[in-house]
């Protein structure tokens, strides 16, 4: 479906005379380009006013809708029949409806409504998925006032390569239950393979301008520190460390401290041949690059290590690092890190210094992580993503993607697929 731009008198205080007419006039049909064009022309000669518009092209088919102030000189009837027959004249059909002054006063009266933004993010979106959501909307109470695609056209004969599909409404009201919209986000995510992000509609939401990284299990698909254990030749040891770590069941410092100890000895040359085997998460190259390309500013804050952040910095061109510095004496780790540890409340911190030094509102800042040591970094920033998640993050995170890659965060900053081609 292509996006349907719709422009609400809000925009605009419009007042109305009671003594002219209103009238709402749908057109459906064939589309091709001149219609809104003659159409509007026609309007025009009749000196009529445009209250409201809203028109959408679903594979080569028009649905536009006019609600227009017919002034008190003209003839209300005498210009529905000359917009029926222009539209007859276009191959199109013409439905008029007038509008009440009581119908008016109530559309005019739901101006003042929140606006919100609901993306659902899917590798293909089944009519199952999107039943689900739209009766959840509605059990809430809430109006879809417009459906936007962002994800390009899939192929019709499937392929290998992986698909991303998502759809953004945008919805008028207040939840009738906060709490139980967060659990059937949850719930519809995790049984009908799909991920749910809730945003309210503002500014805010429309000018992010930092976006924060952690880095391991998150810009990568490993942990850094599994890695160098297996070097080590101690990789289950430390992996069940870190698995704990992550849960949040073992102080992230603590369990820091026990992982690297077991590093002792190990050679640095290592690390190089680590990091070129390392494999970024899907999407990630093609996030920062957008990100990038659009002028937000990027970032890593990680309970890793500096070297691999260094070596992504460079890769990705992202613009700070801030992780774990292992120390390292003849060539050799110690089993020791140096300076202050990057944990949760450090990665927290360290956000909050790249707003002030960005000059940006803590809204407009993003953080994208997985693990315990994340959720203090997420709840800081104005949209905070759980990202393939352990469940405790997933449920204590406002907003989580597990379904598809990196990349899908742009469809949370309203990017299309087709601003990137």
């Amino acid at each position: 479906m292509e996006p349907i731009t719709e422009h609400h008198s809000s925009d605009k205080a419009v007042t109305v005379d009671s003594k002219v007419s209103l009238v709402l006039l749908r057109f459906t049909g064939e589309d091709r380009p001149g219609l809104t064009a003659s159409l509007s022309e026609l309007l025009a000669s009749f000196g009529c006013l445009i209250i409201d518009i809203n028109q959408a092209v679903i594979h080569q088919s028009l649905l536009l809708g006019v609600l227009v102030q017919i002034p008190a000189e003209q003839d209300p009837d005498r210009v529905i029949e000359a917009m029926q027959d222009r539209g007859e004249s276009l191959g199109l059909r013409c439905k008029p409806r007038h509008i009440h002054d009581g119908d008016y006063d109530a559309w005019v009266d739901r101006q003042g409504k929140s606006r919100f933004i609901l993306t659902l993010l899917s590798r293909a979106v089944t009519a199952e998925q999107f039943s689900a959501v739209s009766s959840m909307l509605a059990q809430q109470g809430l109006n879809i006032d417009v459906i936007t695609r962002l994800s390009g056209r899939p192929p019709r004969i499937p392929t290998s390569k992986l698909t991303r599909a998502c759809v953004e409404f945008s919805i008028r009201g207040e939840p009738r239950d906060k709490n139980q919209l967060k659990a059937s986000l949850l719930e519809l995510s995790s049984s009908l393979e799909l991920d749910l992000a809730w945003q309210r509609d503002d500014a805010f939401r429309r000018n992010r301008r930092v976006v924060a990284f952690d880095m391991d299990s998150t810009l990568l698909q490993a942990e850094v520190i599994d890695e160098l254990a297996k070097e080590a030749g101690v990789g289950d040891e430390v992996i069940a460390i870190t698995e704990a770590a992550m849960r949040g069941e073992i102080d992230f410092d603590e369990s820091l401290r026990q992982r690297v100890s077991k590093l002792a000895g190990l050679s640095e040359s290592v690390l190089p041949i680590i990091a070129e085997r390392l494999e970024l998460t899907e999407g990630a190259e093609r996030l920062l690059t957008s990100l990038r390309r659009f002028g937000y500013r990027t970032a890593i804050l990680s309970g890793g290590f500096s070297y691999f952040g260094e070596y992504l910095k460079k890769r990705l061109k992202i613009d700070y690092v801030y992780a774990n510095e292992l120390e390292i004496v003849d060539g050799k780790l110690t089993g020791r890190v140096t300076g202050e540890i990057v944990n949760a409340q450090r990665k927290a911190e360290l956000l909050q210094s790249l707003a002030d030094a960005e000059g940006v509102d803590r809204k407009q800042l993003i953080a994208i992580g997985d693990g315990a040591n994340d959720l203090p970094m997420l709840a800081r920033a104005g949209l905070g993503i759980a990202f393939h998640a352990k469940p405790i993050v997933r449920q204590s995170a406002e907003h989580q993607m597990s379904t598809l890659g990196l990349d899908a965060v742009l469809y949370l900053l309203g990017v299309r697929d087709r601003d990137l081609e």
